[in-house]
């Protein structure tokens, strides 16, 4: 009677989970009440239980940012390598040797300031990515050429007046080639313009395929071509007349939306034009490979 009783007791004074154990757990309990929980009886969870509402799996660590790709551009072919050293001299950052060097004093140095101007991290080495950016940054510098006999020890008082009087003499050059090249630009507008007045008809189509792809491909998205606003790119002579090339850059419309895109438009001169061909803005290793398949000899650049 008087274990019963304690019994009774215990279970007036265990919460009301208790009343889910046997009667023999209960008893253990009240012999050992170290064995037992607080709350209730239950096994305390383990420290390492993933927290409530996680779905009981474990959170993964978040990976670090992969480390900058340095390693490419270093041990990059010689010519890739030395073009880099010609980018920064186009831009007035480099005054050393164009021999493939990058991790001279002078490479490493002129990295550093032009990374520096760009508000990115001065390492002093390039990624794949910052490589590109460079060449094309120097491809649309006003002089981007220097002749090789001006290359070598540019450091010295004669070769900077030397180099003064070529920057002058190609800016000189590309004044007296202005006229021409902004009325052959003018020219390619209207066309342009006249194409897209005529929803898609005109000799611009016919002569830039890949204008008239672009101009189908936004009209199917809904967007109408707007303002048209030109830049000259380059221009001189070829092997087969004179050579021009000109970035477009185009204002389409949807709804309330506005975007810009570009195209750079290649071609020689006549009527018709010939050898056209347009490119992406971003695509300057295509710019650039036509010029050089039309031997153009820049009085732009």
């Amino acid at each position: 009677m008087r274990h019963a009783l304690l019994l009774l007791g215990l279970a007036v004074l265990l919460p009301a989970t208790a009343f889910g154990q046997s009667a023999g757990e209960v008893e253990r309990c009240f012999q050992n009440p170290g064995a037992c929980s607080t709350g209730g009886g239950a096994a305390p969870a383990p420290s390492h239980a993933p927290a409530a509402g996680s779905g009981g799996a474990p959170v993964a660590a978040a990976r670090p940012a992969p480390a900058p790709d340095y390693v490419t551009v270093l041990q990059s072919p010689e010519p890739d390598r030395k073009r880099i050293q010609e980018s920064l001299r186009t831009l007035d950052r480099y005054n050393g040797p164009i021999d493939g060097d990058l991790q001279s004093e002078s490479s490493v140095k002129a990295i550093g300031d032009w990374q520096k101007g760009r508000g990115t991290p001065v390492v002093g080495k390039l990624t794949p990515q910052e490589a590109q950016q460079l060449n094309a940054e120097a491809s649309k510098a006003p002089i981007r050429r220097i002749e090789p006999s001006t290359q070598a020890a540019a450091t010295s008082p004669s070769n900077a007046d030397a180099l003064k009087a070529m920057r002058e003499k190609l800016v000189a050059r590309r004044k007296a080639a202005e006229p021409k090249a902004e009325a052959a630009t003018q020219s390619l507008i209207r066309d342009l313009k006249t194409y897209v007045t005529a929803d898609g008809k005109g000799i611009a189509g016919e002569q830039f395929a890949t204008f008239a792809k672009w101009y189908a491909d936004n009209k199917a998205a809904g967007r109408a071509v707007g303002e048209i606003a030109p830049a000259i790119d380059d221009y001189g002579d070829a092997k087969s007349g004179a050579a021009a090339t000109a970035e477009i850059r185009f204002e389409t419309k949807q709804g309330a939306d506005t975007y810009r895109q570009c195209l750079v438009f290649a071609w020689l001169e006549g009527t018709p034009r010939k050898n056209t061909q347009a490119f992406s803005c971003d695509d300057v290793a295509a710019v650039e490979k036509w010029k050089t398949d039309q031997a153009l000899k820049s009085a732009w650049r």
